[in-house]
């Protein structure tokens, strides 16, 4: 379904993602995690049509979309989670979610919002409410619901659990299971690695704006592996340093005895 082919992106002089490449099908879920400043949010922006890559190619069910404008994408079938939610904290909870529907018939529309709300129940209890008074947890789900009013083939989020307490980062992922059992194509991006790598199908572990790892679930749960690909020579260094430690007090035990 999503295709990118050694995409390069920067800011000005600075190249924040080179060289990345990543697949996902049709109805798979796939997680892209690593440190803070990979080029994690970067990559989504690029498929979003926020930023247009310096090079490579991104591809949408076959379809070269790189550069293509943001609102174009969406109603081709993409819809992002972004960051921060970024809902509209003066409208009401309401008004947010009937956003996405004002270009659909109301036959269409009123079933649709009746889903997400009975997905959401916490949502129709303050409708009437202004956005900015919900809970983290809450506008999470307000971000979520609003994006797939879309309608989206592929829903991308951005940090899903940020800022949200240990409960409701439970929440956020069983609402993901839950849509990925019905079969949405997800693409993920978390700093949470091990519920990404857990939650996701496959996984791809990106450190300096380049693919360092990437397999199926099974392959990501080795943690050792996992760290590594997020520190890099970090880890290599500290085990030579424990390793030195420890053969210097071996010989240090060895004299003094």
């Amino acid at each position: 379904m999503l295709e990118l082919d050694h995409v390069t992106i920067g800011y000005g002089k600075t190249t924040a993602v080179e060289g990345l490449s990543l697949q996902v099908a049709e109805g798979e879920a796939v997680s892209l995690v690593g440190p803070n400043g990979a080029g994690k949010t970067t990559t989504l922006s690029a498929v979003v049509g926020l930023l247009r890559p310096r090079s490579g190619s991104i591809r949408f069910e076959g379809r070269e979309i790189a550069g293509e404008a943001p609102e174009r994408l969406v109603r081709s079938g993409l819809a992002l989670v972004p960051e921060g939610r970024q809902i509209f904290s003066t409208l009401t909870v309401g008004e947010n979610l009937r956003l996405p529907l004002a270009a659909r018939p109301k036959a269409e529309a009123g079933p649709a919002l009746e889903r997400e709300l009975e997905r959401f129940p916490a949502l129709a209890e303050r409708l009437d409410d202004p956005a900015g008074g919900l809970s983290g947890g809450q506008q999470q789900q307000l971000a979520i619901a609003r994006a797939l009013l879309c309608r989206p083939r592929l829903l991308l989020l951005d940090e899903p659990s940020l800022g949200l307490a240990p409960l409701l980062v439970d929440a956020v992922f069983e609402t993901l299971a839950g849509l990925k059992a019905e079969g949405v194509t997800v693409l993920l991006v978390e700093q949470n690695a091990v519920r990404a790598v857990e939650f996701a199908d496959r996984s791809y572990v990106i450190n300096a704006g380049r693919a360092v790892l990437s397999g199926a679930r099974e392959e990501m749960r080795e943690k050792e592996k996992l760290a590594a690909s997020y520190l890099g020579s970090a880890v290599a260094m500290a085990d030579a340093a424990e390793e030195e430690a420890e053969a210097g007090a071996g010989s240090g035990g060895g004299a003094g005895a």
